[in-house]
This record gives C-alpha cells, structure tokens and sequence, in this order.
C-alpha cells in the first residue's frame, strides 16, 4: 500500500503537472507580459506623439486665423497658415467657413471638405478631429481643428496635412521599443522552456526515442530500466511488453511467411504453366494449319518458273513461315510440363552427344567449342528429350553470343551436377540477367531472336528442382551454370567437387 508521501510524490511525478508547472504557466505569464507591455508602448507612444504634434501646430495658429477671419482680414489669414510650416513638418494647410466652403490654402490640401465625416465631427462637436485619406493621390493624415470666434461661435476650420510617410519614422521607434522587449521575453521563455523541458520531460523522452530507435527485426527486447515521470515510465514499460511479444510474433511470422512463400511460388509457376500451356497450344493449333497451308503453296509456286525477284520474295515468305513455326514450338516447349515421365538420366552423356553435333547448326558454325568433362556419368532424374532441349539452348545461346570460342564444361558439387558453358563475347550486364529468362525478352536485334529459348531452360530447370545462376568469366564473357540435382550415387560423384 502506498504511503501519503508517496501518492504526493507519484502525482508531483505526473507528466500532465510537469508540463504545466515547468512550461505552461512560465510560458503563459512571460507572453502575457511581453504582449501587454509590447503593445502598450508602441500604442501610447504613436498617439502620444501624432496627438501632441499635430494639436500643437493646430492649436498654435487657431487663435490668429480665428481672429483673422473675424476681422477678414487675408493678410494675417496668410501669414498664419505660412506660420503652421515654419512650427513644424507640414504638407499642406486650408481654411474653410463653417459651411465647409473653401477659403484660403497653402501647400497640399483638400479644396472641399464638405464631404469629410472628419469635419463634420469637428464642427459639430467643437473638439479635433482627424483620419488618413489621400489629397491628390497622396496618402495623408488630416487633422481639423474648430476655429472659435470671440463670441464661442464656430465660424470655420483649420486643415493640417501631413504625409503618412512622415509617421514611418515614429512607427519605427515604437517597432524597436516592442522588439527589444520581445526579444528580451523570448530569451527568458526559450531559457525557461529548454531547461525546464530537459530537466522534467526532455532527457527521458530522448532515452525513450533511442530505445525505440534501436527496436528493429531481430532487436525488440528492452533491457534498459525504466526512468522519469509515471507517464514516460508506464510507455517504457509498454515497450519492453511490446519488444516481448513482437519477438515471438517476428519468429512466427518468418516461418509463416517461408511456408507462404513456397507454397505461392509453386502456385504461381503451376497456374502459369497451365494458362499459358492453353494458350500456346490453342496458338499452334489455329496457326498450324494456315502455316502449313501457305508452306506448301510456297513450294507449289517454287516449281513454277518466276522472274529472279519473285524467288526472293517467295524465300522471304518460307523463311518466316519457319521462324512462326520455330516460335509456335518453343512456345510450347517452354510450357510443357511432364514431371511424370522423368527417369534416370545420364547428363555428361547427353552433353558429349550434343557438343558432337552442335557445330553443324548455322548459329554455331565458326565457333570453337572445347568440352572439359572430368567424368564418365552424371546421373540425374530427369525427362530426356527436355534435359537434351535445355542444354542445347544454353549451347546454342553461347554461340550465338562468342566471339570465337566456347567451353562446355561438367563440374560435381554437394547434392548438385554443374554444366558450365562460357563464351568469350561481350558479356550480360547484371541489369539483364535476370530478365532474359522472361519469355520474349532478348537482347538480340528484331528479327533475330525469339526470346524463348532461355525461357524454355528456365522452365526445364523449375521443374527438375534445379536453378540457373548467371556471371561473368576470366575472358569477360558470359557464364552460365546450370545446376541438376544428383540423382543415386554416381561412380565420380565424390570426385572433384571443386569448380574449374
């Protein structure tokens, strides 16, 4: 149970309290008196000059122009408003009759002032009155004075202008006054704000933002003790909680995920493999006949005689007849999916067959191919004529990419059969070797490629359970490593489990 002492202890510890007695009120009281003493200067000093400068050249010449128009007398009228120039800086200076009818002017000034809510004021009530207002495009302020003949009547008005410019300098005093004391008030709230933020609230909010900077995956648990106000103290106690229980959730997702993973995966490639195996062989099937037909009307029409141009023409069409009909059955091969008729097969055979007869193909003619096979087997589970239809295409691949030599190589890892094939070509950028396993993606020229035949090895390699991993070799030409699961035990399975 706790003690009285305590309770009082815990609640001086509140988060909300803190606040408000180490900054809030501070902050309050600070503002509040910089406002009042701020806006108090700057107001009594404006209108404590603007009223004792202008009353005061008013009320200098009232007396004499009072008289003066009394007597009508248009001299001294004259010499008095002159006299209002040399009292102080005056941009213009008009006398009207109480009917607001212009009399006598001097500088800038209004001309009629019936108009004027500002003389009406002052004719009405006896008292000075003034406003802003523009004369003659330019802003001024105005001030009328009543002038009072002996007998008390009012008998006219006198007009002070001055240029509203001529107030700058006065607003610029007061601005100083108002930021001096500003500033002063800032420096004392920013004073008691930083040390009182740090001492109460700061230095534990910061320990707190370090340890959650420092929970990421694989780093939740909190082992630092907690500190500071109850609140801050019941957050880091809700961390350490927090880092508990996203630990066990972090390994259980992982694992969820994995299988998540896999299991998409296999989904993905299966339903791919059957959409796309209907669409390939619905595209053979409607285009198989057309293409036969215009093959053989091709050969029909090549038996006849035909100018030398027409027969270009005519080997033209055949040849991209076969390319279509190239295209239509790698398309299918690059689908076709027989995971139940895969049996032992031997891949250093399959290669040494291929490599053999490979040279006789157009793409491979002028190409060195040099084998490097240190074994007599390398048995694998596989479906035959898809292992030979792989491996030819990476072949075939090679040499279209070589510059004048490729090298077939068979290389025994854990678990895993390497046929290595590399070129002495320009090489695939890194930006590209993940993409040229994608179905009609090449890097060759229009018309010069299908863009299947690496996406037929993909397809092979997926569904023997092997990969494919592409790189660069000592000449600075393309590798390719494909690898094949083992299957059994293979004489020289054990032997050079090394790479070449």
């Amino acid at each position: 149970m706790k003690t009285p002492v305590s309770r009082a202890r815990e609640m001086f510890r509140s988060l909300r309290l803190t606040l408000v007695l180490s900054i809030v009120v501070p902050l309050m009281v600070f503002s509040g008196v910089a406002i009042y003493l701020g806006l108090g200067a700057v107001e009594q000093n404006l209108n404590e000059r603007l009223r004792e400068d202008l009353e005061l050249v008013a009320r200098a010449v009232s007396g004499p122009l009072s008289q003066a128009m009394s007597d009508g007398d248009e001299i001294v009228m004259g010499e008095s408003l002159k006299s209002i120039f040399r009292i102080g800086r005056v941009f213009g200076a008009s006398v009207f009759d109480e009917a607001g009818q212009h009399i006598a002017s001097l500088g800038v000034a209004d001309s009629d002032v019936t108009r004027s809510d500002s003389a009406e004021r002052a004719i009405a009530s006896g008292e000075l009155d003034g406003a802003f207002r523009r004369v003659d495009g330019v802003s001024v302020f105005s001030q009328f004075t009543p002038l009072v003949a002996a007998d008390g009547r009012i008998q006219g008005l006198l007009q002070v202008t001055r240029k509203r410019s001529d107030f700058h300098e006065l607003v610029a005093s007061s601005r100083i006054w108002a930021v001096s004391i500003w500033s002063v008030v800032s420096l004392m709230v920013i004073l008691v704000v930083v040390l009182g933020h740090y001492g109460a609230v700061g230095r534990h909010v910061s320990r707190l933002l370090n340890i959650m900077g420092r929970m990421a995956p694989g780093h939740w648990q909190v082992d630092d003790m907690p500190a500071g106000p109850r609140e801050l103290r019941q957050i880091h106690e809700g961390l350490q909680d927090m880092g508990a229980r996203m630990t066990v959730a972090e390994k259980e997702i992982r694992e969820s995920v994995e299988r998540e993973q896999e299991l998409s995966e296999q989904l993905k490639y299966q339903e791919k493999v059957a959409m796309i195996g209907r669409v390939a062989g619905g595209v053979a099937h409607e285009l198989g006949a057309p293409l036969n037909v215009i093959q053989g009307r091709a050969n029909i029409l090549r038996r006849g005689d035909m100018a030398e141009n027409d027969r270009r023409h005519l080997k033209d069409i055949e040849h991209q007849v076969e390319r279509m009909t190239l295209i239509i059955q790698q398309l299918l091969d690059c689908f076709r999916h027989v995971p139940d008729s895969r049996r032992q097969t031997d891949l250093v055979a399959t290669v040494r067959d291929l490599t053999s007869r490979i040279g006789e193909e157009p793409r491979c003619q002028g190409v060195e191919i040099r084998t490097d096979i240190p074994f007599d087997q390398a048995a694998i589970l596989a479906e035959p004529t898809r292992l030979e239809m792989a491996c030819l295409n990476i072949i075939r691949n090679a040499c279209q990419a070589a510059q004048s030599r490729v090298t077939v190589s068979v290389l025994g890892h854990e678990g895993f059969w390497e046929l290595r094939v590399d070129d002495d070509g320009p090489g695939i950028t890194p930006s590209l070797r993940e993409r040229i396993f994608e179905p009609f993606f090449s890097t060759r020229a229009a018309g010069e490629g299908t863009g299947l035949g690496l996406a037929v090895v993909g397809s092979v390699l997926k569904e023997h359970g092997g990969r494919v991993d592409i790189g660069s070799n000592p000449q600075g030409g393309c590798r390719m490593s494909t690898f094949w699961p083992v299957f059994g035990r293979s004489e020289h399975s054990k032997e050079n489990h090394h790479e070449h």
